[in-house]
């Protein structure tokens, strides 16, 4: 699988950090991955369906949100807001060296992410979530007991994925100020929700939420035993993408 290691300006003024893997042919159409709350895009995983993915003709654009993996800036100083702007970045980039995105992939917090950006994205006709929440104040329950922390101080420390991040005031007053809800209502794309009933980060009822909420064409794959990273089973993460490809076809 050729890859190719890019950087360009991301919606928050700093250098992100991006890998374009493609297959050596043709490439049948283009996808851009927005990665979970503060994962990166090197989780196995993502490696994983995109691999899949270009053995099944398309090409695909994985990057660092700002702040993160190899990505410039501070993690601290970012939003959901300045999330949705990298990934309008990631789209030009696109758009300028190779083919707009027709397909966004978005997992847990990516997701959503990618629910607020598509409509903004001319090209795209698909989003896929995988283990998404439905809306944007739902991460705000991994760091739950230290909001009165943050709201004092301006700032606490926390704990995602093992390591610690600084959270800002800043960063819960943008994800109150988001009607996801409403995004997803006015979705103009055919919608994908894969999602595990055993996910103990974000629960299954987000599924339920989002289709319920969505247009047709919308679609449910249930991840059956999977965990919400796709680690426990390298196998999770090849099915989600292999059924995403069949999926996707049907309206690029």
């Amino acid at each position: 699988m050729p890859t190719e290691k890019v950087s360009f300006m991301g919606g928050a003024g700093h250098m992100l950090s991006a890998k374009i893997d493609s297959p050596d042919g043709d490439v049948h159409s283009w996808v851009l991955f927005a990665h979970g709350f503060s994962i990166g895009k090197d989780l196995k995983p993502i490696r994983t369906i995109s691999k899949t993915l270009v053995e099944e003709g398309f090409g695909m654009l994985r990057f660092d949100f700002t702040g993160l993996g190899e990505s410039a800036g501070d993690f601290s100083e970012t939003n959901f807001s300045t999330n949705v702007a990298d990934l309008l970045a990631c789209a030009r980039y696109l758009e300028e060296y190779k083919t707009a995105p027709s397909v966004l992939i978005g997992h847990s917090f990516g997701g959503t992410a990618a629910l607020k950006a598509a409509d903004e994205i001319e090209n795209c006709k698909a989003v896929a979530t995988i283990g998404s929440p439905c809306d944007t104040t739902h991460i705000v329950h991994q760091f739950a007991d230290q909001l009165e922390e943050i709201e004092i101080e301006g700032k606490a420390q926390v704990m995602l994925a093992g390591r610690p991040f600084i959270i800002r005031e800043q960063f819960l007053d943008d994800v109150a100020n988001h009607d996801i809800a409403a995004e997803i209502a006015d979705l103009d794309c055919a919608l994908m929700i894969f999602h595990s009933p055993q996910d103990k980060v974000v629960g299954i009822q987000n599924a339920s939420h989002i289709y319920t909420k969505a247009r047709h064409p919308k679609s449910f794959v249930s991840l059956d035993g999977a965990d919400h990273l796709l680690l426990k089973n390298p196998a999770d993460a090849e099915y989600v993408a292999r059924v995403l490809a069949a999926w996707a076809t049907r309206y690029i």
